[in-house]
């Protein structure tokens, strides 16, 4: 795996680690709100480490350290030990990133230092992956293993399942880095499975954002197969997995992994010579990676282009259409530069400063005129030794063994051969150090050919047959890496066909519920409009039965009124008829006083 590439996949982990760039800026927006209207506690230490590491995932590494150091000076003032651990561990991410690893790594283990006092494991896991992935870039594989399985052992003693996950893709990365496909295979194949079995565990309740981060991570995970395919030449394969984590990112809205994808899409092409297409697809992670504003991203878009339209030069005859090919990798490349420059990002200045050399050394190789020509070689002398500075106080010695022949290869078209020769075998001697047999090969052929040049010619042939023989070992790695490949594309078969059939057994059982739950919501339905219907029938009753009643008591209160109507007036003519008798009775004499005169006036 390219160096570059290598430190910005670690990027790429590390954001995925911490969710990704995009949508950051209304969340810092809404951080330093908090930051502002906070009294010195632990609420606002908090709030300063998140807004740091928001800081960082945009690229704005000034600010992201700034406000970390304020989260553990404060840290300090209250004795929050687990803030101090915190802003450590996030001031080492951002140096990290910035490759800076030197830095990074003393933070990290003053974090460990106090996390192990805390008995916090999960933070301890954390910071020793992150170790393990700058040694993994620095290329000290041992020791990045070293990190990750003893990650591996915390994580699997806590019982953390994304941590084992991860920590299986973490060692798979160094295998692959190592060209031990089988084993890298191996490692991403057990983190996929168990990301599959968090999402699809039968009546495991995940939450929202649980459910989003299982899935990115079996994206990643797919785009980790893609890797090793890159490397081994099956791009056909590569793509079928980078179409795979795509899908995913799209139904996520996860624009950062999709940008990612779309890079490793370009890359496949370009391994492939389409250019064209290769162009569309960093083109369109170039598009992302602006709108999202993840600066880090957006220079690799840049040197990537600036990569292709290189090679792109290499296939002009024309000298013209040379000067204009390499006019336009110089353009993109100085733009990926100038990102690097603004972030800070020692790898990525670095890597900038040796492309640029290279193009200048390509002009210089076309150029008829004499002076433009030395011109040329001297403005990439240049950029190589401004780029070996960097490399040397990182630490990256893969970086510097290929500068190293770089610088060598101009100073031999100068005929500084003297100077060729120094930078040559001191890149041999790194090279053997690390075992790193490209470069070893490479130093040798150019050995041969400058020994050659002297009329040295016995060195020369000796350089040569040391040239063969590591040409040879490659040659056989590669045809074992086929070899490889091909029980991988079988065992990749078979685990694809397993996972496939385990996959159909699960959508049968996921349909059957499906349908279970459809009936029963059915039945639920049809019973809520049973009930429905019925509450309105029952409603319409009673609205009739309200206004039947309403009737007859409006009728009964007529008749009462009626009823009392009739009886004032019959009271009044009975009224009047006693009052016409008591009249009538006293005007006329009674029928007792008749009779008494009558039988007064008889006896006379």
């Amino acid at each position: 795996m390219n160096k570059y590439f290598a430190h910005i996949f670690l990027i790429y982990l590390l954001l995925l680690i911490n969710g990704g760039c995009f949508s950051q800026q209304s969340k810092i927006d809404s951080l330093l709100n908090i930051v502002k209207s906070t009294k010195e506690d632990t609420i606002k230490i908090n709030t300063l480490n998140s807004l740091a590491d928001k800081l960082r995932r945009i690229g704005e590494y000034d600010a992201a350290i700034r406000y970390a150091e304020k989260g553990r000076a404060l840290s300090e003032k209250i004795v929050f030990k687990k803030g101090i651990a915190s802003s450590l561990h996030n001031t080492a991410n951002i140096y990290m990133q910035k490759g800076d690893y030197p830095k990074a790594l003393v933070l990290y283990f003053k974090s460990i230092k106090i996390k192990e006092e805390l008995g916090d494991k999960k933070g301890v896991s954390n910071s020793l992956s992150n170790i393990g992935l700058i040694y993994s870039s620095q290329g000290d594989y041992s020791k990045a293993l070293e990190k990750y399985f003893n990650a591996l052992k915390i994580d699997i003693e806590s019982n953390d399942k994304h941590g084992i996950a991860s920590d299986y893709n973490n060692i798979g990365i160094v295998y692959q880095n190592q060209s031990e496909y089988s084993k890298a295979l191996e490692q991403y194949f057990a983190a996929l499975k168990i990301f599959e079995e968090i999402l699809n565990t039968p009546g495991q309740q995940l939450t929202e954002e649980a459910r989003r981060i299982t899935k990115q991570n079996i994206s990643h995970s797919r785009n980790n197969i893609g890797y090793i395919y890159i490397d081994q030449g099956n791009y056909p394969k590569a793509l079928e997995q980078y179409f795979a984590a795509l899908k995913i990112e799209e139904e996520l809205g996860d624009k950062q992994g999709a940008a990612t994808s779309y890079n490793n899409m370009g890359l496949v092409y370009e391994r492939q010579g389409d250019y064209t297409r290769a162009l569309e697809e960093h083109f369109k992670s170039l598009q992302i990676r602006t709108a999202i504003g993840d600066k880090q991203g957006v220079a690799s878009s840049f040197g990537n282009i600036s990569s292709i339209y290189k090679k792109q030069a290499e296939l002009q005859k024309n000298p013209d259409s040379i000067k204009i090919y390499l006019s336009k990798a110089l353009e993109q490349n100085l733009k990926s530069l100038k990102i690097n420059e603004e972030m800070g990002d020692q790898q990525g200045i670095a890597y900038s400063l040796n492309n640029n050399g290279a193009i200048y050394t390509n002009q210089g190789d076309i150029s008829v005129e004499v002076l433009v020509k030395a011109e040329y070689y001297k403005k990439a002398l240049e950029q190589y030794f401004m780029s070996l500075k960097i490399k040397e106080e990182i630490g990256d010695k893969q970086g510097i063994a290929n500068t190293y022949i770089n610088i060598a290869t101009v100073n031999s078209v100068l005929k500084n051969y003297a100077s060729s020769k120094k930078y040559l075998n001191d890149a041999l001697l790194i090279s053997k150090e690390i075992g790193f047999k490209e470069a070893i090969k490479e130093s040798y052929r150019n050995l041969a050919d400058l020994e050659n040049q002297l009329g040295n010619y016995k060195l020369s042939l000796e350089n040569y047959k040391q040239y063969i023989i590591y040409k040879d070992s490659l040659l056989n790695e590669e045809n074992t890496k086929k070899t490889v490949q091909q029980q991988m594309q079988y065992e990749f078969d078979k685990k694809e066909s397993e996972t496939k059939t385990e996959q159909d057994k699960k959508d049968v059982i996921a349909n059957e519920e499906k349908q279970k739950q459809k009936i029963v919501i059915a039945s639920v339905t049809a019973g809520l409009i049973l009930v429905l219907i019925l509450a309105i029938v029952i409603f319409r009753s009673l609205r009739q039965n309200q206004k039947k009643n309403k009737i007859i008591t409006e009728q009964k209160l007529i008749v009462e009124k009626q009823k009392e109507l009739v009886e004032e007036k019959q009271k009044e003519i009975l009224d009047s008829i006693h009052y016409a008798k008591r009249i009538q009775t006293a005007l006329i004499t009674s029928e007792k006083y008749i009779s008494k005169q009558l039988q007064i006036l008889q006896k006379n």
